[in-house]
């Protein structure tokens, strides 16, 4: 499988990224910062242009949204949460989504079975809802939303499957989260690979469980 991973530079991207090469696949792993194959700030438009030259007309079978950020851990609702707060965070996780897909349709529509995974968070889902996190919270239920519409739009022609990807020991997840990296990562492997047209727009947790809207 020809594979793009954005966010790839640490955490479950990188566990995904390594997993995937192990396994003989074609892997194009993005970040901002430097040790991936390509460049890529999901905020900007020019980086998705190179992206979409650095990968020609090669056809993608997978491309699993990875990237985002968690900016307002510890605000206080009484003097936090600041307006550019917001705006960074949806225009990471949210309209990066967007816009890594927009960029990358013409190539999945080249490959036979086409797939894109979203990262989202159980923190998404609205029967969850204990307080706090307003921003993070807030942009992963709208990607929640972004991918359910997307796979309206995409019937037929690109699965799209939303996951919760556990809680897990990385730089966002902290140590003391209670599963690892490569626990989530094989569990998300095996979520991506039964992905269909048939459970297109699914919210999954990384074990396999459906998740509450």
């Amino acid at each position: 499988m020809n594979i793009v991973i954005t966010g790839a530079t640490r955490g479950i991207g990188a566990g995904l990224a390594a997993h995937y090469t192990r396994a003989g696949h074609s892997v194009v792993g993005t970040g901002r910062s430097a040790g991936v194959d390509v460049t890529l700030d999901v905020t900007q438009p020019s980086d998705h242009s190179a992206l979409a030259q650095r990968l020609a007309d090669a056809p993608v079978d997978l491309l699993v949204c990875n990237a985002g950020v968690y900016l307002d851990r510890g605000e206080t609702f009484e003097t936090g949460y600041a307006a550019d707060i917001w705006a960074q965070t949806f225009a990471a996780n949210v309209t990066g989504v967007f816009l890594t897909v927009q960029t990358l349709l013409h190539h999945l529509r080249r490959a036979a079975r086409p797939k894109i995974a979203i990262i989202s968070s159980q923190m998404a889902s609205h029967t969850r809802a204990p307080g706090g996190s307003y921003i993070y919270r807030s942009s992963k239920a709208a990607v929640l939303n972004l991918g359910r519409n997307l796979a309206s739009d995409l019937a037929g022609e690109v699965a799209v499957g939303i996951y919760h990807p556990g809680w897990v020991q990385t730089d966002m997840g902290g140590a003391s989260a209670a599963i690892t990296v490569d626990q989530s990562v094989a569990g998300l492997v095996d979520r991506f690979e039964a992905l269909s047209f048939d459970t297109s727009g699914c919210f999954e947790t990384w074990d396999g469980q459906a998740h509450p809207y």
